[in-house]
């Protein structure tokens, strides 16, 4: 870890200091090592909370470097907002954490990206819409993004990992700690289809407080949030909150209009929020975005057989019958029926007049 990333993260992980103190303390003093050797008196033109003022001055006995070294030694990667790898959608928003703790990978593909959130004390309908959005957006080549609780997060995470895609947890603690801790098994498969990541430092409990602004990096990281079933005080209302004013899209899952549990998602919707009645409400959002649109195509093209890419590629080139994708693949005629039924409801490719199949535009 080279040496300005190590002042940044001792800086990060005192007690107190979160975003806009980091922020304010950076831009006065120049960097996070000018921080470490400024006198209690300096800092105190930037500081006048007392708890932080103390937090700083016990964190100024500790060595920078050993906790590098920890992060190092528990394999943590840390990102700063201006590094490369740092993910583009949450630089964006305009309280991003200066410092991201990150196990596991994030990659440049995770910006396409969506969040599913809810309560966590989903129904069983909650919890198999969660999971089934999960698992269709994947295979779209989105990654999910979510929170690790309970309910219809732990659902979303399942089902992005069913759909052998990739997902990202933030958490609302050190990315130490498995919270709730029955989800420990789940952390560990997160972390290898994708990472958890948080703004707080290694051994930093998950308090409630904590939870409120771990939303807004849900949200910062994602295209859109998708809140499948929230109670009126469901804390997925606040993340929905935050990708409004992060100029994300907001999406609802409609509930039964006399249940409790969907009395926040069934407001969304009357609020503005668009309904998803399949994966395709998302997609069509997205459609007129040809970066994304392409991106999208080529991911789930990915996740297909070989024998159905050759197919795919074949009918990519032009439009061709049965007869033509018979002599081309020297397929049986009923494996290749087969395969042209599954590419068609996949929505890949459309039948035309003639029995002739072409590649979907759409």
């Amino acid at each position: 870890m080279d040496r300005n990333k190590v002042f940044y993260v001792w800086l990060s992980s005192i007690n107190g200091v979160g975003a806009k103190t980091f922020k304010k303390l950076v831009d006065y003093f120049g960097n996070a090592e000018n921080v470490y050797k400024s006198s209690l008196e300096d800092i105190k033109q930037v500081v006048n909370n007392g708890r932080v003022l103390n937090s700083i001055i016990e964190a100024k006995k500790i060595e920078p470097y050993k906790y590098a070294e920890r992060l190092h030694k528990e394999e943590v990667k840390v990102l700063l907002i201006d590094d490369d790898e740092y993910p583009k959608l949450l630089r964006e928003i305009y309280d991003a954490p200066p410092v991201l703790y990150v196990k596991g990978n994030i990659t440049e593909s995770d910006d396409m990206s969506i969040a599913i959130v809810g309560s966590r004390n989903a129904t069983s309908y909650g919890k198999l819409m969660s999971e089934k959005f999960s698992y269709e957006l994947s295979k779209h080549g989105f990654t999910i993004i979510s929170g690790m609780a309970r309910g219809i997060d732990s659902q979303a995470h399942k089902g992005a990992i069913k759909a052998g895609g990739r997902t990202i947890a933030v958490l609302g603690c050190g990315v130490n700690i498995a919270y709730p801790e029955e989800n420990k098994k789940l952390m560990e498969e997160i972390i290898s289809k994708g990472a958890v990541v948080s703004e707080y430092p290694l051994d930093y409990l998950p308090v409630a407080g904590n939870f409120p602004a771990r939303n807004r990096i849900i949200s910062g990281l994602s295209l859109g949030v998708l809140v499948v079933e929230a109670g009126v005080k469901s804390g997925s209302l606040i993340t929905a909150k935050f990708a409004l004013e992060q100029g994300r899209d907001v999406f609802a899952v409609p509930g039964i209009i006399t249940s409790a549990y969907s009395q926040g998602t069934n407001g969304l919707i009357k609020q503005g929020a668009k309904l998803v009645a399949s994966v395709s409400d998302i997609l069509d959002e997205y459609n007129f975005r040809e970066d994304i649109k392409t991106r999208i195509n080529e991911r789930f093209v990915n996740t297909l057989s070989s024998e159905e890419r050759k197919l795919y590629a074949i009918i990519s080139e032009c439009p061709r019958d049965i007869e033509e994708i018979v002599e081309i693949t020297k397929f049986p005629i009923s494996k290749v029926n087969y395969l042209l039924s599954s590419l068609t409801i996949k929505g890949l490719i459309v039948r035309l007049p003639g029995n002739k199949y072409e590649k979907s535009f759409n």
